[in-house]
């Protein structure tokens, strides 16, 4: 147990909560003396002990059952949960699960019989769930969705639904279809519960493995969705700086390039009167600010990513010649005006309180469409479009003729995506498909990569 608290404390200290080394031995003293019999009391001895402030109680109250348990009930058993089924019934039932289709069968006559997920289960799923590419908590739930649906969970309640038709068809009468119904959606939630446990429990863990008390955490190069509060209101005064630091470099750009550098092929063609001896030196046009339109995904997920971005810019106003902004979940907002004027914390705040954020309602497909509709005006021959978002549509139409007239319209099409390339086109990402028709794609799930690729962008 001992060894499993210092772990905590590392997860904890990952997480941006401050547990000294003088707290730390002050839990396990507590812990001498009350014991850890009582779930409860175990639980509010380590939450006085280590915990200062309420700021960082939800930090703890997330990773306390990973490390110590939830407590929830296992799978009941067929015997336990459908003992008032008679013997014609349970041949019934289990004729009827064996037309269904194999993947479906198997995870049906699993949560009839209260199997639970072995751990060596548990860690092939996972892995092939992309676990151990996972940095922090946030992105529990994308490996959690991934597993289910090996399993056959996410299909479960359609499944469902056509075994108890048969079963009434068959005659089975409304208490015996009430007690599978009851004992099949409790079995199938404690499966989810086990899988939530298990995937929290092995982030968690890397964590803490992974946390150096020595230097601690780099937060320009922390994930920007696995930020604590208080972590990410340090990178918000951070992008000043940087911002400042863009400017001075987009500056001296602008400096040298108000001589211009010499075209050569326009130098030589120009010179051939005097026998291809360069006379006359002929030089590029100056650098021109460039034109913005910005397209962010502001879904739950894309939050911490779209709000950095839109700050970066924000402070980076004088170096662009016009910025149009938008915003999307479900459908497009144009957000250029509320982004005008007042202060970058206070600014960006607002917008993003205005528009509700919501999980696995993201369609960029329509929202494309509507862009296309009713502000395809802001998009001309100057205009580089920045689209931000892990290009995930939850299976709806991506609309790639629509990216294509984005492309056709504008000088350059560039994606911002927190994710790996590895995760493109698993589960519900379409960036496999968005990414040929961009001219560039930037992973920016950090500010040292967002920086990088708006640097990039100002130097072009």
């Amino acid at each position: 147990m001992e060894d499993r608290i210092v772990a905590f404390v590392k997860a904890l200290r990952a997480a941006g909560v401050r547990v000294s080394l003088a707290e730390s031995l002050d839990s396990f003293h507590a812990i001498e003396h009350l014991g850890i019999t009582d779930r409860q009391l175990f639980h509010d001895a380590l939450l006085a002990t280590m915990v200062k402030d309420i700021g960082s109680v939800p930090q703890f109250e997330e990773l306390f059952p990973l490390f110590f348990g939830t407590g929830e009930r296992p799978m009941l058993p067929a015997s336990a949960g459908l003992d008032g089924l008679s013997d014609e019934e349970r041949d019934q039932l289990r004729r009827e699960i064996a037309q269904l289709r194999d993947r479906v069968r198997e995870l049906m006559q699993r949560l009839m019989d209260g199997q639970n997920l072995t751990p060596e289960e548990l860690q092939e799923l996972a892995k092939r769930s992309g676990i151990n590419h996972m940095q922090s908590l946030n992105q529990r739930r994308w490996v959690e969705r991934r597993m289910e649906q090996q399993l056959g969970l996410t299909d479960m309640k359609a499944a469902l639904e056509q075994l108890l038709a048969q079963l009434e068809q068959g005659g089975m009468s409304p208490e015996a279809l009430a007690q599978i119904m009851a004992q099949l959606q409790g079995n199938g939630q404690a499966m989810r519960d086990q899988i939530e446990q298990y995937v929290g429990s092995g982030i968690a863990e890397r964590m803490s493995e992974e946390y150096n008390p020595q230097t601690g955490p780099d937060l320009q190069h922390r994930p920007l969705s696995s930020l604590s509060d208080t972590e990410a209101n340090v990178l918000r005064q951070e992008v000043r700086r940087l911002a400042a630091l863009l400017r001075s470099r987009a500056s001296l750009r602008q400096k040298r390039d108000k001589s211009g550098t010499v075209d050569v092929k326009k130098t030589m063609r120009n010179n051939l009167r005097y026998g291809g001896v360069p006379m006359k030196l002929e030089h590029r046009k100056r650098h021109q600010k460039p034109k913005l339109v910005i397209i962010c995904d502001i879904s739950t997920s894309m939050r911490p990513v779209a709000e950095f971005m839109l700050r970066m810019v924000y402070e980076l106003q004088d170096q662009v010649s016009k910025t149009h902004s938008f915003a999307f979940i479900s459908t497009m907002y144009n957000i250029t005006e509320q982004l005008a004027g007042g202060h970058a914390d206070v600014t960006v705040q607002d917008v993003l309180a205005s528009i509700p954020p919501g999980y696995y309602n993201t369609d960029l497909g329509q929202s494309l469409d509507r862009f296309l509709h009713a502000h395809l005006d802001t998009v001309d021959w100057r205009t580089t479009v920045i689209i931000v978002g892990d290009g995930r549509n939850n299976f709806n139409d991506p609309r790639l003729e629509a990216i294509r007239t984005v492309r056709r319209h504008a000088r350059r099409l560039i994606w911002f995506t927190p994710e790996d390339q590895w995760q493109w086109g698993t589960g519900d990402s379409d960036m496999l498909l968005y990414a040929p028709l961009c001219d560039r794609v930037h992973r920016v799930s950090t500010l040292a990569e967002l920086t990088a690729a708006v640097d990039r962008l100002l130097a072009n």
